[in-house]
């Protein structure tokens, strides 16, 4: 775990605290952070959508693998 220093107005912090419901600073800015490095690669995800071929059928992808017996 590493220690940052950031400035926040307390007006914000306050806000974050209350939008995470985290018990403290460390826990609301952690909070935060998480959830906005979720969001990216939910973006990132996003942007694949219809840029990904599949030549397998559903049929074979769902019983095709030997190793299921």
């Amino acid at each position: 775990m590493k220690r940052t220093t950031i400035t926040l107005s307390s007006s914000l912090l306050d806000s974050l605290i209350a939008a995470t419901g985290g018990k403290n600073k460390s826990q609301a800015v952690a909070a935060a952070v998480k959830e906005e490095i979720k969001r990216k690669k939910w973006q990132k995800i996003k942007a694949m959508a219809g840029k990904l071929e599949f030549s397998a059928e559903a049929e074979e992808l769902r019983h095709g693998d030997d190793r299921l017996g």
